[in-house]
């Protein structure tokens, strides 16, 4: 059955999967904004009643398209462990940039800080005018697929580019990050289509979950053989570009059965025939249905009150995750291999918290899961910054794993229930916004404590604990069921 296909009612699709995921009780009274009503060429708005399992018009998503959407998640976690984490970011650093001549020999975390940066911010600016159009054509899978193959090309791309080629290096690495962060947006922006608000917690935090099980796979696989070649005598430039054609071959497997059987569940708007393969007509509707959500801020308050926490406490979770290895390495002495070993169990204790924590929210609400976990945060920064031995950071490091998958699956499930219907494409475009800002900002307060203080790394780290506790005060502006009832209600309609 073609993916857009329609069935007469919710329950006869449901009936093809008896998962606890797949609830179809949702309840609504009122017109949504942003469905298929809108008419792309001309901009105009006609409400559509929001859907209920009854009346949505297609199937809800099974247990197995559930975890095909999921199994993403361990295949962009191959790209996200891989190059921007334990292996080809140092090595870019130490091989690529420190064999090279002038500025780039001595300044190669710098270049590293503006590939990461530039790349940021395209994403910020493009996400959710691409999240728009994706769902204005009911397009987002086929962006994802576009997103997805281009940044495992580029990812191959890095297999070729050898020392003192530092430029092209810069240029594949901020390519393959601006489309795995696209993917990353994509990807997020199913959610809504797949599971009911009540389920949406144990949902995310599944493909949250998955995403550590793939930075195992991927860390290990690439680790062993980075062990194997060291051992037989073999420098970095020998095997370090073969572990991204490994992560690229891996994001690909991992990928396919999300490709394959992931469904496209939004319905294209209306467009004038003139108009259906006119980009500037797509882009012009995007920027329009973005200015839209922005001039009717006051109706999803909620949400941009979310964001702005969102983006402050990312700030410490992102510099954090960012900074452990460094700050193992330069305060306590971690030897790569310790470092190595640290991220894989972080990664286990990460997608327990995830799983955990998933069924926590669902039952207690998201606003309250994500206050225990900035605790959670908090206590395990003030550790950190205070260990004086490599067990202790142990301690900390693990209770930064548990909270960590548990804050990240948290705050996608908050945004995709906030979502109206036909939008969750720019929505969660806005979540990735807030991530992709909180990165850059986060990194760059860690540098400037640094900086100022004399590279005190435990005082850099202890700063990171005032985004998390100024975060938990910030969740007390956001109305969770307020946020819910928004995008549910026509934007006329007061909440």
């Amino acid at each position: 059955m073609d993916e857009n296909s329609k069935t007469p009612t919710g329950s006869q699709a449901g009936s093809s999967s008896g998962s606890s995921l797949s609830d179809s009780n949702v309840s609504a009274s009122a017109p949504a904004v942003g469905g298929p009503g809108d008419n792309l060429s001309t901009g105009s708005h006609a409400a559509a009643p929001v859907p209920t399992a009854a009346n949505r018009g297609f199937a809800p998503a099974g247990r197995g398209e559930i975890l095909a959407w999921a199994a993403y998640d361990i295949a962009n976690a191959t790209y996200g462990t891989v190059v921007a984490t334990a292996i080809y970011n140092a090595y870019f650093v130490e091989t690529i940039c420190g064999t090279a001549k002038g500025f780039a020999a001595t300044n190669g975390g710098f270049l590293l800080t503006l590939v990461i940066a530039t790349s940021a911010a395209v994403i910020v600016l493009t996400a959710p005018v691409i999240g728009t159009i994706g769902d204005a054509t009911a397009g987002k899978k086929k962006l994802l697929i576009a997103s997805t193959v281009l940044c495992i090309f580029c990812t191959a791309l890095l297999f070729f580019i050898g020392p003192g080629a530092y430029l092209w290096a810069m240029l594949a690495l901020a390519c393959a990050n601006i489309f795995f962060g696209t993917g990353e947006d994509l990807i997020a922006s199913f959610l809504p289509e797949l599971t009911t608000q009540e389920h949406m917690g144990r949902v995310s935090a599944l493909g949250w979950a998955a995403g550590y099980v793939g930075s195992l796979l991927s860390l290990g696989l690439c680790g062993a053989y980075v062990y194997w070649q060291k051992s037989l005598g073999r420098l970095p430039t020998e095997y370090v570009p073969t572990t991204m054609l490994i992560c690229a071959f891996m994001f690909l497997t991992f990928s396919l059965p999300t490709f394959i059987f992931l469904k496209e569940r939004a319905i294209p708007e209306p467009i004038e025939k003139k108009h259906r393969f006119d980009l500037q007509a797509y882009i012009s509707v995007g920027f329009s249905r973005l200015k839209q959500t922005l001039s009717h801020a006051r109706h999803y308050r909620d949400l941009f009150n979310f964001l702005l926490t969102m983006f402050i406490y990312s700030c410490g979770t992102t510099t954090m995750i960012h900074m452990a290895s460094v700050y193992a390495q330069e305060v306590l002495k971690f030897t790569p291999k310790d470092s190595i070993v640290m991220i894989l169990v972080v990664c286990v204790t990460a997608a327990i918290g995830a799983g955990v924590f998933g069924y926590v929210q669902d039952r207690i609400g998201s606003i309250k899961t994500l206050g225990i976990t900035l605790s959670i945060w908090t206590i395990a920064t003030v550790l950190a910054s205070a260990a004086q031995d490599k067990s202790q950071l142990w301690i900390a490091s693990n209770l930064v794993g548990i909270a960590m998958g548990a804050t990240g699956s948290a705050g996608r499930a908050l945004v995709a229930q906030f979502s109206p219907r036909g939008r969750s494409g720019e929505f969660l475009g806005l979540w990735g916004v807030a991530h992709k800002l909180a990165t850059a900002v986060g990194a760059l307060s860690f540098g400037f404590v640094t900086l100022l203080s004399g590279n005190n790394y435990r005082l850099a780290v202890l700063s990171c604990a005032a985004f998390f506790v100024v975060g938990a005060l910030l969740l007390l502006l956001v109305n969770e069921s307020r946020g819910k009832l928004a995008a549910q209600v026509d934007v006329d309609v007061p909440v």
